[in-house]
C-alpha cells in the first residue's frame, strides 16, 4: 500500500486517477455520501440553531469501516472528490467521520480527470473550503424541513403518502400554469397564401418558384377576395434585395444547454445525459460536467484552433471567449469540453459515443468561423391586389464556417424550413402563375414542457443550479409521486378549409389535420394540479418563482462566505413553520370539487373530486341522499382531467359496467377501476392497454384480450412443486411463484424469457426477501424488518421505530433478541390502544 491514501467519491473515478499516481498513492472511493440527515425527527434541531444530527447510512457501514482501517495504515490523506458544493460536503463528512483535520487535511480540485490536471492539483492543494459546505448544509437541511412540513400536512389535508419539495413544488406548479394557459387559450383563425410560378432556371429547364403573402388575413372573405383579385391579375417582379448575412456558432456546452440539446438531437432524458457525461468525466474524456460556465481555458482553445486547421484549413479558425449570463456563474470553471480534441471517438456504449461526438462537435464549433450566406429577397406584384404583393425568399451559402461541423437545434415547432436557391430572375420580368393557394391556420397555444425545455425554464427564472436540474425532475416524474407524467398523446382531428386558384377557377374544400400531439411531453395529473393549488392558496412565498430564485441567491451568498447559514435558515423557517400551524388548524380538507350540473336520471348534482383512490366523477352530493344511500362514483379515463371534463363526458363514465354476454360459460364485463379500464372475465380482471377506450370493446376484442392473458398466465416452469407463470403489471414484467413476485429487469428479454432464468430471478427474489426479515409473526401482521436505516417493526401497513440499543441505534443483532410480546409493547406505546387488554 501507498503512503499516500487518496479518496475520491467514484469507483470509476478512482480507477482513472490511480493510472496518473505513481505507487505511493492508494486511490480508494467512498461511494457517494457516507451519511445523511437521520431519518427521526426531521434529522434537525431547530431549537439548536438548526443543528443537524448526520448518522452514516447502513449501506456504507461496511467502507467506512474499510476507510476508517486505510487512514490508520497511511502517513496521510488526501480528499480528491467533485469540485460543487455536493462534492465538498462528501469531503468534510469524511473528515468528521475518518477523525481528519477538516482545517489540515489536504483537498484537490480539478476540472478535468488527466494526467497532466492531476498532477498539477497535487502540487497546489487545498483544505476543505467550509464556506462551500454551509452552503450545501443549509441547502440540505432547508429542503428536509420543507419537506418533511409539508408532506405531514398535505397527508392531512388532502390525501395521504404524498410529498412536497422546495423546488420540486415549484417545478410542478411551471407545468400545471403552463396546462392552465393551454386551457385558458382561445385559438383564432387566420389565412395564409401561397403561390407558385414557373419560371426557367440557369440551364433554360422549367423551375417552380414558390412564394407567399407576408402577414395574415383575418377570415375566408378576406381570402378569397385575394385570390378573386389574382384571378386575371400580371405578376410582376418590382424588386430584388440581395443582402449578406452571418451565422455565429453557439458556445460549448454547460449543464443545462447539453441537457437540453442531448434531448433535441439524441432522445436522452436529463438523467440518461447526466448518466452518460457522468461517465465519460469519470474516464477522463470530458470535463466537469455539472457547470454554469460557458469559459474554456486557453489551452483548450489552442488544442481546439489546432484541430479545425488540420481538419479543415486556417480560413476555418475563428477562436472567441464566451461570457455567461448569469451573475452567479463561477467563471473559474469551464464549459463541458473533451480533455483532448485530437479522440473524435471513445469506446463503451452508445449513449457515451453519442453524447461523446455531440460535445466534442459543439466545443470544436464554438471555436470555428462564421458561416456566411447571401440572402435574396423578390417582391411580386399583383396588379388585381395593389399594396398586398408576394414574396418569394432564398439564400445561398457562401461559407460554410463552423456550419461544417454542426447546427445547434430548436425547440420551436415553427422554425423556418431552409430556404433553396432562387432561379435566375429580374426586376421587371413577368411571371407566369401555375396556382395559388389560401389556407386555413389557427393560433397555437404554448408548447408543453419537456424535460429539456423545462430545464431551459428553470435556468431562467433562477431555479435550482446545474446539480440539481435532473434529481429535480426525475423527482417529479416518479411514478410513485403521481404529480407529472411524461407522454406521448396523440391530439385530436381538426378541419381546416382551404381555397385554390388554378386554370383560372377558384375551389374549396375542407381537409382535416391533427392538433395537440404530443411526443414525451410533461403533463401535470389531477393531484399533481390539486397539490399545487394548495401550496399555491396556502404558501404563496415558497411558491413564487423570484422567491425560489432569491432562496439559490442567498445559497451562493453562503458558499462565498458573505452570509451566515443559520441566519438564513431562521429567517426562512420561522415565518414558513408558522404558516404550516395555521393552515393545518384552518385550512379545510382540498378535493379539488368542481360542479359539473345535473344527472338527467336521478335530477342530483353530478360532480368530479379528488378521492381516496384518484379522481373520480360522482352522482349526489350527501345532503341528496337517502340515510342509507352511498353516491354513485365512476374512474375517470386515461386523457380525462377533473379540470377540464364536461358534464356529457362525465355521465357517459356511468354506462360502464357494461355486460357483453358470456364467453366458455362465464359472465364478460367491462368495467373501470383504481387502476383503469378493464375486461372481467369470471373472477379474472385483464387491463385495457393505455389510451384504449373501454367503451369501444366489444366481445371479439374481449375475448382477444382473455386468450392473451390466459397464454400468458399459462405456467411456464415448475419450482420445488409449484406453478411459476409470468406476466406484465403496473410496474412492468414479472415472474410469478405462489406468492412472490420478481421483477424481470431490462437487459432480460421478457418474451424470450427461458424457465432457467425465471427460476434464476425468484432465487434471488427469495433470498432477498429471507434478509429483509429478522422477525415475522404473519398470523399478527407484525414483523421486523431490516431497512435502509436500520431495524424498524412493522405492524399492518405503518412503521413504528424501535428503541436505541447499547451504543446508539438498535442494531439487528439485538432485534433479533425480541421477543413478539417485546415488540407490541413498542407498538403500543407509540400507537396506544393498537392491541385489546389480555
Amino acid at each position: 500500500m501507498g503512503k499516500h491514501l487518496l479518496i475520491v467519491e467514484s469507483p470509476a473515478k478512482a480507477k482513472t486517477i490511480e493510472k496518473y499516481l505513481g505507487k505511493d498513492f492508494t486511490v480508494k472511493s467512498s461511494y457517494g455520501h457516507i451519511r445523511d440527515l437521520d431519518k427521526g425527527d426531521k434529522g434537525v434541531d431547530v431549537d439548536k440553531a438548526f443543528a443537524p444530527s448526520y448518522v452514516i447510512t447502513p449501506d456504507k457501514q461496511k467502507v467506512v469501516k474499510e476507510l476508517k482501517a486505510l487512514v490508520k495504515k497511511s502517513e496521510e490523506v488526501w480528499l480528491a472528490t467533485d469540485e460543487d458544493r455536493e462534492g465538498e460536503a462528501i469531503s468534510w463528512h469524511l473528515c468528521e467521520v475518518l477523525g481528519l483535520d477538516a482545517h489540515t487535511t489536504k483537498r484537490i480540485v480539478f476540472h478535468e480527470i488527466t494526467k497532466p490536471a492531476i498532477q498539477k492539483a497535487i502540487q497546489v492543494p487545498r483544505t476543505v473550503d467550509l464556506h462551500l459546505v454551509d452552503a450545501q448544509q443549509a441547502r440540505r437541511i432547508l429542503d428536509r424541513l420543507v419537506g418533511f412540513e409539508l408532506s405531514e400536512l398535505l397527508w392531512k389535508k388532502v390525501r395521504g403518502k404524498l410529498s412536497a419539495g422546495r423546488v420540486q413544488s415549484v417545478a410542478v406548479k411551471l407545468i400545471v400554469d403552463r396546462d392552465k394557459e393551454i386551457q385558458k387559450f382561445e385559438t383564432s383563425a387566420f389565412w395564409r397564401v401561397l403561390a407558385e410560378f414557373t419560371v426557367l432556371d440557369a440551364d433554360g429547364r422549367a423551375a417552380v418558384l414558390k412564394a407567399e403573402l407576408p402577414g395574415r388575413l383575418k377570415d375566408p372573405k378576406e381570402a378569397r377576395a385575394y385570390l378573386e383579385g389574382a384571378l386575371d391579375a400580371t405578376f410582376t417582379i418590382s424588386d430584388i434585395n440581395v443582402s449578406p448575412l452571418k451565422k455565429k456558432p453557439a458556445p460549448p456546452f454547460n449543464t443545462s444547454t447539453l441537457q437540453q440539446e442531448a434531448s433535441r438531437k439524441l432522445g436522452f432524458s436529463v438523467q440518461r445525459t447526466m448518466s452518460a457525461d457522468q461517465k465519460l468525466y469519470e474516464s477522463g474524456h470530458i470535463t466537469y460536467m455539472r457547470t454554469d460556465s460557458l469559459n474554456l481555458s486557453s489551452m483548450a482553445i489552442a488544442a481546439m484552433a489546432q484541430e479545425i486547421e488540420k481538419s479543415y484549413g486556417p480560413e476555418y479558425v475563428r477562436t472567441r471567449k464566451f461570457k455567461s449570463k448569469g451573475s452567479n456563474t463561477q467563471e473559474a470553471h469551464e464549459a463541458i469540453r473533451p480533455t483532448y480534441m485530437e479522440r473524435r471517438t471513445v469506446t463503451g456504449d452508445r449513449d457515451l459515443q453519442r453524447l461523446y461526438e455531440l460535445i466534442w462537435k459543439r466545443s470544436l464549433a464554438s471555436q470555428m468561423a462564421e458561416a456566411k450566406l447571401e440572402k435574396t429577397t423578390v417582391t411580386i406584384d399583383v396588379s388585381g391586389n395593389p399594396g398586398q404583393p408576394l414574396q418569394a425568399v432564398g439564400e445561398v451559402l457562401i461559407f460554410d464556417g463552423f456550419l461544417k461541423v454542426y447546427l445547434e437545434g430548436r425547440d420551436d415547432e415553427d422554425e423556418d424550413e431552409a430556404k433553396g436557391i432562387l432561379p435566375p430572375l429580374s426586376v421587371g420580368q413577368q411571371l407566369t402563375m401555375e396556382h395559388m393557394t389560401a389556407q386555413e391556420r389557427f393560433t397555437r397555444p404554448p408548447a408543453r414542457y419537456t424535460e429539456a425545455s423545462l430545464v431551459k425554464k428553470m435556468e431562467e427564472l433562477g431555479i435550482g443550479r446545474p446539480s440539481t436540474y435532473a434529481p429535480t425532475i426525475s423527482k417529479i416524474t416518479e411514478p410513485g409521486r403521481g404529480y407529472v407524467v411524461k407522454e406521448t398523446r396523440e391530439g385530436t382531428p381538426r378541419d381546416y378549409q382551404v381555397l385554390e386558384l388554378a386554370k383560372g377557377v377558384i375551389t374549396g374544400k375542407t381537409m382535416t389535420e391533427n392538433t395537440g400531439a404530443a411526443k414525451n411531453h410533461l403533463f401535470p395529473t389531477d393531484m399533481g394540479i390539486l397539490v399545487t393549488e394548495f401550496l399555491d392558496e396556502h404558501f404563496e412565498g415558497i411558491m413564487d418563482y423570484q422567491f425560489t430564485a432569491d432562496i439559490e441567491k442567498q445559497f451562493d451568498d453562503i458558499a462565498e462566505g458573505t452570509k451566515a447559514w443559520q441566519t438564513m435558515l431562521e429567517a426562512f423557517y420561522s415565518p414558513f413553520h408558522k404558516q404550516v400551524e395555521l393552515t393545518l388548524n384552518e385550512a379545510d380538507r382540498a378535493s379539488g370539487e368542481r360542479i359539473l350540473g345535473t344527472d338527467p336520471t336521478s335530477g342530483r348534482t353530478v360532480l368530479t373530486r379528488m378521492s381516496r383512490f384518484g379522481p373520480v366523477v360522482q352522482i349526489g352530493k350527501p345532503e341528496e341522499l337517502g340515510e342509507d344511500e352511498k353516491p354513485v362514483y365512476a374512474n375517470l379515463n386515461a386523457g380525462q382531467s377533473m379540470t377540464s371534463i364536461e358534464l356529457a363526458e362525465a355521465l357517459e363514465l356511468f354506462k360502464l359496467p357494461k355486460d357483453l354476454g358470456e364467453h366458455e360459460g362465464k359472465p364478460v364485463i367491462i368495467g373501470a377501476g383504481r387502476f383503469g379500464p378493464y375486461v372481467k372475465f369470471g373472477d379474472q380482471f385483464i387491463s385495457l392497454a393505455r389510451g384504449e377506450d373501454p367503451m369501444s370493446v366489444d366481445m371479439d376484442r374481449a375475448i382477444e384480450l382473455i386468450t392473451e392473458k390466459q397464454k400468458a398466465d399459462a405456467p411456464m416452469t415448475t419450482w420445488k412443486g409449484e406453478p411459476v407463470t409470468r406476466g406484465k403489471g403496473r410496474f412492468g414484467p414479472f415472474v410469478k411463484w405462489k406468492s412472490t413476485y420478481a421483477n424481470v429487469p431490462a437487459r432480460i428479454d421478457f418474451e424470450n424469457l427461458t424457465p432457467e432464468q425465471a427460476i434464476e430471478l425468484l432465487e434471488a427474489k427469495v433470498a432477498k426477501e429471507a434478509n429483509r426479515y429478522i422477525h415475522q409473526w404473519e398470523k399478527d401482521k407484525i414483523s421486523v424488518e431490516n431497512g435502509r436505516w436500520g431495524p424498524f417493526i412493522k405492524y399492518k401497513k405503518k412503521n413504528f421505530k424501535l428503541p436505541k440499543g447499547k451504543d446508539g441505534k438498535m442494531t439487528a443483532e439485538e432485534a433479533a433478541e425480541l421477543t413478539l410480546e417485546d415488540v407490541k409493547k413498542i407498538i403500543n406505546e407509540q400507537e396506544p390502544g393498537s392491541f385489546k387488554k389480555g
